[in-house]
């Protein structure tokens, strides 16, 4: 089968030099940026190949990057054409200015909506900065802070200078970021369960589809804390705060808890994800609520609020008052 000049180039070994950009970012988060319509799932595989390597060895996708370093990247065929950006006249683009929480020069923190992707690739044609690209055509340089998972809605900052992503990126990893999120569980919570802090590793079933489980010999750490909000009609609404980033984290250690996330269709209940469906609800019931930040604009502590969408909180209306 003949391939056109473009995709041979693509599948020919590159080689990249880190540059000052690029210091202290993680390998597999450098890789992501790079390899622009690549699944995650595909560079964590490569990665575990040994097929890409820093300065002629084998690396963790921890792996901090310095200036200098020659990092080798194989030939990996990335999706068919480039990333779609939208037109700023889609409604769904539009009503994306009405959701901007925040905003300065250096950032902006959007309420993005659940079924939005955060960035496109692997057969989504456009995410959430794809749509704020397309309405804000003026700003040069527009890159996630960090990503939510599709079906997750709620506080994500966008940085508008690549100064604020270096900033940003580095209280992310010193955990001077606080998130704090809402979900809704089934059964009553246990008030002494404080804090889930069981490691966690990825897996890619024959399917395709990723996984992340409880694995107490290779996973990494992670730490998630949980506070009470409310106790409803045989379900608790839960706030969650992730101490560390792993994929899936709050998902995966409400799951270990015997509380699955409502409507998770990955680690979830079918019992209880049928009941709210029942009660209308038929999205994920978890909303990125509140995150805390230093502002690099003036280093300022900044705490900004997503509002539980209208659904969710319809669907805590109608527990509470089946409890009542």
């Amino acid at each position: 089968m003949s391939v056109n000049k473009k995709e041979e180039k693509a599948l020919q070994v590159s080689y990249k030099k880190a540059t000052f950009d690029d210091e202290n970012q993680r390998l597999d988060n450098y890789l992501a940026r790079t390899l622009k319509g690549v699944p995650r799932s595909m560079i964590y595989r490569i990665l575990r190949r040994g097929e890409v390597r820093v300065n002629k060895k084998r690396v963790s996708p921890s792996y901090k990057l310095r200036v200098g370093d020659e990092i080798r990247i194989p030939p990996v065929r990335v999706s068919t054409g480039p990333v779609t950006i939208p037109s700023s006249n889609l409604q769904l683009v539009k009503d994306l200015k009405d959701r901007i929480l925040y905003e300065n020069e250096l950032l902006m923190v959007v309420d993005k909506p659940a079924g939005l992707a955060a960035h496109g690739g692997s057969g989504i044609d456009f995410g959430l900065i794809e749509a704020i690209r397309a309405l804000y055509p003026h700003e040069p340089f527009l890159e996630l802070a960090h990503r939510l998972d599709r079906e997750t809605s709620g506080a994500l900052i966008i940085a508008k200078r690549r100064s604020a992503l270096r900033n940003l990126h580095e209280q992310f990893r010193e955990r001077v970021v606080k998130k704090r999120y809402l979900t809704l569980v089934p059964g009553k919570w246990d008030r002494r369960v404080k804090l889930i802090d069981v490691p966690l590793i990825r897996n890619e079933l024959q399917s395709g589809e990723r996984m992340v489980l409880v694995n107490f010999k290779d996973g990494a750490p992670s730490a998630t804390g949980f506070d009470i909000e409310e106790v409803l009609d045989n379900a608790t609404l839960v706030a969650a705060m992730p101490h560390t980033g792993r994929t899936h984290q709050i998902r995966v250690h409400c799951a270990y808890a015997k509380h699955p996330v409502g409507n998770d269709t990955k680690y979830g209940d079918k019992a209880f994800n049928k009941r709210l469906n029942d009660l209308g609800l038929n999205r994920m019931f978890l909303h990125a609520y509140r995150i805390t930040f230093i502002d690099p604009k003036d280093n300022n502590l900044v705490k900004v609020v997503a509002p539980l969408p209208k659904e969710l909180a319809l669907a805590v209306e109608k527990l509470r008052l089946k409890k009542d």
